[in-house]
């Protein structure tokens, strides 16, 4: 694919046209004159005897899907088509140190955190990710490594070398950085190739591409975020946490619409309380990049004067009469 198609061009900037004029009108991105997915219409079969078992009660009824949870359950079913729902916000976060001079011993002390608290995963430096690998062997937690990071301006194929070693060093996941310079010159055959190739060196590892959104016009985020999903990624993400500004609502939101329910959302820069993670995730974000996640995981248990008791099918049980566990302090975020 030569650095500047044509062809290229015309298909990104008639995408970017269609989507702009789009989001320029109330009409919401899906097919014209169509209802909304059953998934976004509320239940009104009532009971149980009533259900039409569409599948999809985690979304549609998520206040008796918790129930049931907090009677023993482990697992629930859920129908196809079913997109984000709502969980712990633990297991959405991407819990990072990618300072240059981080240590050994902050890394050993990362990775006790995403045991500890069951964060899903770390996201490190690629030098750090045999150490990372093997501190976190049977927990559960995976190892994602950062490729171009933070500047993205790399050739492609020393991209693609980078990641391709961190997945064999035990990377199941890779953050590459957008190569911003070819998307502001728009050469964007050299963006697609770019995300392409490292898609294709990762496998069968998971790649987010990280837009640095902060630094991008509205046309480009959605040229970037466009060419990220034609180009095979699976997660586009905001921010590498060392450029100017971190995720917003907005962008959260419009990468959402962009990429719809079949890829990742990834909010990450200036995340760093429990309030910012819920509007992140209300807004659309499926994972959260943070320093801060041991701060935000406090301050999400912390229960408010105003919270309702915790096993609403058994009122019998009075927050009173449960034993009370005192609140955490709240930590010093770093910045990321």
């Amino acid at each position: 694919m030569s650095s500047h198609d044509p062809h290229m061009e015309q298909l990104v900037a008639e995408i970017a046209r269609r989507v702009a004029a789009r989001l320029g009108s109330s009409t919401p991105l899906v097919t014209l004159g169509t209802s909304p997915p059953l998934r976004e219409t509320p239940c009104q079969d009532g009971p149980s005897e009533h259900c039409t078992a569409c599948g999809l009660c985690t979304v549609r009824r998520p206040e008796a899907v918790q129930n049931i949870v907090a009677e023993g359950a482990s697992r629930v079913g859920s129908g196809m088509g079913t997109g984000q729902t709502s969980g712990d916000i633990a297991g959405m976060i991407d819990h990072t140190l990618l300072k240059a001079d981080a240590t050994s011993a902050e890394v050993e002390k990362l990775c006790a955190e995403a045991r500890q608290y069951r964060f899903a995963s770390v996201c490190v430096n690629t030098g750090f990710v045999p150490l990372a690998k093997r501190l976190l062997r049977g927990s559960g937690v995976m190892v994602c490594a950062v490729v171009g990071f933070p500047l993205g301006a790399m050739a492609p194929n020393a991209k693609a070398f980078e990641a391709r070693e961190a997945v064999r060093s035990g990377a199941e996941e890779i953050d590459m950085v957008i190569n911003q310079g070819a998307l502001k010159s728009r050469d964007y055959a050299t963006v697609h190739e770019d995300i392409e190739k490292v898609v294709e060196a990762s496998r069968p590892a998971k790649v987010k591409v990280i837009l640095e959104t902060g630094a991008l016009t509205q046309e480009e985020k959605v040229i970037a975020i466009s060419l990220s999903k034609v180009a095979g990624a699976h997660f586009v993400k905001t921010s590498t946490g060392f450029g100017p500004g971190g995720a917003t609502v907005e962008d959260i939101a419009l990468m959402r619409k962009l990429v719809g329910p079949d890829m990742g959302v990834k909010a990450s820069g200036g995340v760093r309380t429990c309030d910012d993670a819920q509007k992140m995730k209300a807004a659309g974000a499926s994972r959260i990049g943070a320093s801060a996640s041991v701060s935000i995981v406090k301050g999400c248990a912390t229960p408010s004067s105003e919270e309702k008791p915790k096993h609403p099918s058994r009122p019998w049980l009075r927050r009173q009469d449960a034993p009370s566990t005192p609140s955490p302090a709240p930590g010093k975020p770093s910045a990321y």
